[in-house]
Formats: structure tokens, sequence, C-alpha cells
């Protein structure tokens, strides 16, 4: 566990729209993503870095004191304002203290409302010791660049220093065709064009990218504590998000959006049920679930297996609701998006898996509408057809070679297509092809034509035959486990024996196992032996040909390790599935799950990304997190494990009563500020 500031540990508030603030506990950015106001002008796509960052420090003493600190190459932090950080606290916010020289204390705290393009700014004189007289002024320095959130920014011409002023207002324009930014506030703004050269990021550094900006300072706001909170809402001026509380003083705007927030915050459960929030976000006029911040956007497989512990094990059935409606009109030839790229190309649709695991959250949704009479006919019928269009696609045959065989098990794939979920690609290399009929991928087809037989004889009927052949090809009796993959490269007979976590989902993670009795157990047993890790599973046996123990360097060592070996936390749901079945689901062996595989992952909770789990981490110990620190299915598995077969009996109920969805808008009195 990191140091209660270390730069390792990040926060993140999100806008509920694509957009979001993150940093680092520790003050200092590391990655290009780190900023203060990051605005999506399509949500949840169209993300723009406008404010990176601010330049904070206190006058009044014998000189200066900083309250900011930034990493500069070729390795200098600098100023220390790290050095007199005394506190942070990431709950309900982000929050930090700092204790000065003579002892006053200052505080500074930063969230995001829902719905609402900006982040809000205030530091307070929490303590002055009775030997400082006079004022006490706060000086901060917004850092500008206005470029895409994957791209850096560097000195040149063409930014526009100038700013518009009125009560109480201030607007930059930094770039044509970029959206303005207006600063609420307070203070006493000067302005002062500068630029600060050569932020150093050290973890795009250690990835292996540029990691070198350059960020622009128009101005200055001036503060003095003594008198007040100072005030800073900055605002992103997107499509649709005009500025309209013009008359509302920054004071009064502050506690309005403050107590609002707090408010929609306290409605959620428990903490994990707070960070799940973040990865439901408007797409149009319905919702999505980005995959993880702070560089994906919404993935069709993410967003399926997320949806059934974001959304479906919390009870947000209407959330749920609006985003399976929203991909229902996305089916084509069968096949739903993998992923809608940022700035409005044709969507990609290779996956073989996100349409299938569509059938599934589609089954569990309707299950839990019907039951909590949160059902519809129109919408019942919107998702039915959908489930009855990628089954006949399948079936008949579409794009990247996805087929039913005659032995009823689906075939897909073709060279230089990653289709399933490990899903690596360098250049032309697919580190992973799995071309054939990989087994998760029979797991799902087995359990969407089971669900769909009792609606139709003809998905029962191929589901019996797949069954049939999926229990005569897939079994190895000499290593005691499932192949990873039959039919290799379509050659009839050729089997991979990669010792490979995707055969858990034959077993757990789904609505009905398709192997049960001692192949059940020897399968969790092989699995948790060689395969299980606190953060989650491996996803390559070690000492097998190709196995990375670390998940480091360039894109390319990072690419090349992503499935060969990295553990990935979100497989640990399907693993206690899988476990609790063959250990019969006793109370006693929930309890020891609960303490053997869900207490670790909590404990992470508390790292790397506050609050949310990480994308993957090591396969070898200490296991360090790697990849994306806040990802939605990592979270949803959580949440899902928490919420569903190992909640605590004593102090929730095996299954999530609904709750009223979260609002994604500001309350009516600050409506003005949404979009």
């Amino acid at each position: 566990m990191p140091a209660p500031f270390d730069d390792s540990a990040e926060w993140l508030e999100a806008d509920g729209l694509g957009g979001c603030a993150s940093g680092t506990a520790g003050l200092v950015r590391t990655r290009r993503y780190h900023a203060l106001l990051l605005a999506a002008a399509t949500p949840p796509t169209g993300r723009t870095a406008l404010v990176n960052g601010v330049e904070a420090w206190i006058e009044g003493g014998s000189e200066p004191q900083a309250l900011s600190a930034h990493r500069y190459a070729p390795g200098v932090t600098h100023p220390d304002g790290a050095r007199r950080l005394v506190g942070f606290e990431p709950e309900p916010w982000p929050r930090w203290t700092w204790r000065l020289e003579d002892g006053a204390e200052i505080e500074h705290e930063l969230f995001v409302p829902a719905g609402i393009p900006c982040v809000v700014l205030s530091w307070r004189l929490r303590r002055r010791p009775p030997a400082r007289r006079g004022g006490m002024r706060l000086r901060v320095r917004p850092l500008l660049s206005g470029r895409d959130t994957h791209a850096l920014h560097h000195e040149n011409g063409a930014f526009r220093f100038e700013a518009e002023l009125e009560s109480g207002r201030v607007t930059w324009r930094p770039y044509p065709r970029i959206p303005a930014v207006t600063a609420i506030t307070n203070g006493a703004y000067r302005h002062a064009p500068d630029w600060y050269r050569r932020f150093l990021y050290e973890e795009e550094r250690a990835r292996g990218l540029d990691h070198i900006e350059d960020l622009a300072a128009p101005g200055e706001f001036e503060f003095d504590l003594a008198r007040g909170e100072a005030v800073l809402i900055l605002r992103a001026h997107t499509p649709g998000a005009a500025l309209k509380a013009a008359d509302t003083a920054p004071e009064r705007l502050l506690r309005d959006l403050r107590a609002s927030e707090r408010r929609r915050r306290a409605r959620f459960r428990s903490r994990l049920e707070r960070s799940a929030d973040a990865y439901v976000v408007r797409r149009g006029a319905r919702q999505t679930i980005v995959a993880g911040y702070p560089w994906f956007t919404d993935w069709g497989r993410d967003t399926f297996i997320a949806l059934r512990g974001l959304c479906l094990a919390t009870g947000r059935l209407d959330d749920a609701r609006r985003i399976l409606v929203q991909w229902a009109g996305t089916v084509s030839e069968g096949m739903l998006p993998n992923r809608f790229v940022e700035q409005g190309e044709a969507p990609e649709f290779n996956s073989v898996d996100a349409s299938l695991w569509y059938v599934i959250a589609v089954h569990e949704f309707l299950g839990l509408a019907a039951r909590h009479r949160r059902d519809s006919v129109r919408v019942r019928a919107v998702l039915e057809d959908a489930v009855e269009a990628i089954l006949s696609g399948y079936a008949a045959g579409t794009r990247y070679r996805i087929h039913a065989d005659d032995d009823g098990l689906l075939a897909a794939g073709e060279p230089g297509v990653q289709l399933t979920w490990m899903d690596a690609k360098i250049g032309d290399w697919v580190v992973t092809p799995r071309i054939g009929k990989p087994v998760e991928i029979q797991a799902l087809w087995l359990n969407a034509l089971d669900l769909a037989g009792r609606r139709s004889q003809r998905w029962a009927a191929l589901h019996d035959r797949a069954l049939r052949s999926f229990q005569a090809r897939f079994w190895n009796e000499d290593g005691g486990y499932l192949y990873d993959v039959v039919d290799v490269d379509h050659v009839s007979g050729a089997c991979d024996a990669a010792f490979r976590p995707n055969q858990i989902f034959a077993v757990g993670g789904l609505p009905r196992p398709i192997v049960n009795g001692g192949r059940a157990g020897r399968i969790v047993e092989a699995v948790e032996r060689r395969l299980l890790t606190p953060l989650g599973l491996r996803s390559l046996a070690p000492g097998a040909p190709g196995y990375a123990p670390r998940y480091h360097g360039g894109v390319r060592e990072r690419d090349g390790a992503y499935h060969q070996g990295t553990v990935w936390p979100w497989l640990l749901g399907p693993f206690v599935e899988a476990w609790l079945r063959v250990h019969h689901d006793t109370p006693e062996a929930r309890r020891e799950a609960r303490v053997r595989f869900l207490n670790p992952l909590l404990r992470h909770v508390e790292e790397a990304g506050l609050g949310h789990v990480s994308e993957v981490a090591d396969a070898e110990a200490p296991h360090t997190p790697g990849g994306c620190p806040f990802q939605a299915w990592s979270l949803g598995e959580l949440v899902r494990l928490s919420r569903g077969p190992l909640a605590d009996p004593e102090q929730a109920p095996r299954r999530a009563a609904p709750m009223p969805d979260a609002p994604r808008r500001a309350a009516p009195a600050l409506e003005g500020l949404g979009s």
C-alpha cells in the first residue's frame, strides 16, 4: 500500500459525461491524462484536456510558501508544496491539508458535480496561529493546454492568452474549435501570460511514450484567506452547456454545488457503489458505460460485463435498461460494436464475445426487472429482438468467419484480427490469436442458446448438439483441465493446451455451468493452484512458453505481456462463483471465500486508483498494479461479488433491491450550469 501522499495513489472525479478530473494524492501529475478540467465535447467522446493543473502558493510571511508540486525534466520536483502536505482524504472527494512554517493550516478540496463539465476548487484557512498578523494571500495560476486527451501540448505562437473579463468571471479561448474555459471566482484576476515548460510525466516515460509537455498560464488569481474561503470554479463551454448562472455569487454557487453533490453521493449505499457511478455516463439521449479512466471510452465487451456489477447488482435497473436499449440499436450482422472511436469514425466490430455478453446481460436484466415489477412489454420486445438478431447472425455466419459449425460449436477468427478479450495487437502481430473455437466463447454461446431456447426450439436443439460436442472435445484428460482452443486455425482436431483462465467460464461467471461434478472440481483446483493471485487470475500459467512475469516497459513489451501471464482482477468474479459451486455454496464456503478472495481485492481499493480497482497487475509478487487505474469491469466484478455471492449476511441481502438511479444532472437551482 502506498504512503498517504504517494504519487502512485490516484484520485478520480468523473462528471457523468465522459469527462473527469484526476491526479495523485501527492500532488505531482504523472500522466498526460491528469488534469483538473478534462471535458467530453460529444459525450462520452471528444475529450479535451483544458486545464491541466494549477500553481498555488501563500504570501504574507517572510517568503512565499508553495501549495503545489510539479515534476520537470530531467527529474526535478518544484516547487516544494508536497513537503508541507500533512493530510489527504479521498472521500467524499479529494481534500488536502498543508501546514505552513508558522503553524497555519490550509485546506484545499476539489470535486466534480454530476452532469456538469466543470471542476470546483476551494481553499480555506483551517488554522491560523495567534502570532500571524494581517492577511494571508493565496495566489493561484491555472495551467492550460487545450489538446486531445491522448496528446501532449507544446509552446507555440497560436495559443490565445487573451482573457475576457466580467464581474467574477474570466474566460479564455485557447484555440479555435476547442471549448472555451470560464473561471467563476471570488478572487482578483491579474493577466500575466507565461509558459511553464518541460513538465515530465513519469508514468508516460515508464510506458515508453512521449512524456514532456509545456502548459500556458494566462494569469493568476489572488485571494485573502483571512477574509473567507477562496472559490475557483473552472467550467468548459462544451456544446449545449451555456453558462446561465451569471448572476450567482461564487460563494453561493460553491455552497449550492457542494450541498447538492454531497446529498447525491450520500444516496449510495457504499463507497464501492459511489465509485461505480463514475462509469455510467451519457451517450446521446441515453447512457453507456466507460470502460475505464483515464483513457478508455465505451467498449461493447467491457460494457456488458461491467453492467452486471455496476448496475444490476446495485439495483440501478433504469440505468441498465437505458444502456441495453442504446446498444440494441447497434446490432449489425449479428454483431455489436466492440468500440466507439473518439472522433465519430465508424465503430469497430472486432469482437466475437461482445454480442454474447450482451445476451447474458439482457437475460439478467429482464429477470430482475420482472421480479421487481419494472418490466416493460416494449423494452422486452426491443431487447429480445436484439438477442434474436445476434443468435441468427452468428448461426448463419457473419464477419471474421464467425459461424456455428457442424458440431454446433461457435467457430471464429481469421489471421490479423483479435476477436476475444485477449485482444492485444502490435502492428500486424496478434499476440494471442486464438483462432478456432475458444473455450470461453463456447461457454457464452451455450449459455446464450440455453437462455434463448426457452422461447425457440431452434436454439434448444442447437444448444443440445453444441453441448455434446463441448463435453466430448474440450476435456484434456492428461492435464485435468479444458483446452483453451479446439480446431485451432480452423484445423479439425488441432488443440491448444495452454493453461489459461478462460476455462473458468465453463464452471462459473455465467448463469449456467456447462461442466459439473468431478471435472468442474479439477478445473477449479488447477486454476486456483496455477493462476490465482491476491488481485485476480493470471492470464497464462507460469512456466508456459511466452509467460511474462511483469507488465512493464514500452508499448511492445507491455502489449506482449498483456495476456501472457499478467493478472486480471475482473476474472476473480467468475473464479469465485466457480469455487463456490464446487464447494456447494455453503455459508462456511462463502465465509472462507470472503476472507481468501474478496478481502485482498478490497485492500487494493486503498492503493493505485483510490476507491477503484486496477485493470491489471504483475503476474509475480508483489503483483504491482498496472494499466488503467480505474477499470469498469474490475470494479464491476468486485461489486457483483460483494453485493451477491459474497455479501455479508449481517450487512446486505444476497440480492440487491432496486435503488433510485443516481441523478446525472445538477439540482434545479443549478440547472444553468448543466448541459
